[in-house]
């Protein structure tokens, strides 16, 4: 169907796919995408009129729905020649009734705060975890610091992502949930685990199950 927009947190290949881009632009109506990154989407066939390039706390409305560009703490590029040469972000997204907040990837650090402070309360936090290592604290985030990001910008809910996706760490494949489920148990904080290709409301409650997500 015609998707009205799609957002992009950065450029790394993981989150911005050659294939997924060009099998969407011929029924999605905008690209929203972090400063820089809309050079990519034009190389492969995108106009530049229905790309929406926005830096830290611009803000672009669609209808009823506004999407606001946030800090996060990674990095970017495609070759090791071109580092930083586009902008990373996470994402607020406010309706008339709901707000959801995407991390994208991102290293912990006290901006979450600002932006619950500023764009909050969330109905669902939407965190990046997995992919992380003693070695790289500043780019990808432990399950303890999902937890503590889901407190700092407010949210009532937590979907955690960026686990059991692609092997980019030493830990194991099922840690990241693991981990996360017994953080969020001990604090009774209401995570979703919603498997692929699975809808998922504001009201829902999907609980982890380690049989049925690893068989």
């Amino acid at each position: 169907p015609i998707i009205d927009a799609v957002v992009i947190s950065h450029d790394h290949y993981d989150h911005l796919d050659t294939k997924t881009i060009k099998s969407l632009k011929s029924s999605a109506k905008r690209f929203i995408v972090p400063l820089g990154v809309g050079s990519h989407l034009e190389k492969w066939g995108v106009e530049k009129e229905r790309i929406s390039e926005l830096n830290w706390w611009d803000s672009l409305s669609i209808k009823h729905i506004t999407f606001h560009c946030t800090p996060a703490r990674h990095f970017s590029g495609r070759r090791i020649k071109h580092q930083n040469e586009t902008l990373w972000a996470s994402w607020a997204i406010k309706g008339k009734s709901h707000r959801l907040f995407y991390s994208g990837d991102t290293g912990y650090f006290e901006e979450f705060k600002n932006i619950g402070e500023k764009l909050g309360p969330f109905d669902i936090a939407v965190i990046q975890t997995g992919a992380y290592d003693s070695l790289w604290p500043d780019i990808h985030m432990f399950p303890s610091e999902v937890i503590q990001t889901y407190k700092d910008v407010n949210a009532r809910k937590l979907i955690p992502v960026h686990w059991g996706t692609f092997n980019l760490a030493l830990h194991n494949w099922k840690e990241p949930a693991l981990w996360l489920k017994l953080e969020s148990e001990s604090e009774n904080i209401p995570v979703v685990f919603p498997k692929l290709n699975e809808q998922v409301f504001a009201n829902d409650s999907i609980v982890f199950k380690e049989k049925e997500w690893f068989e």
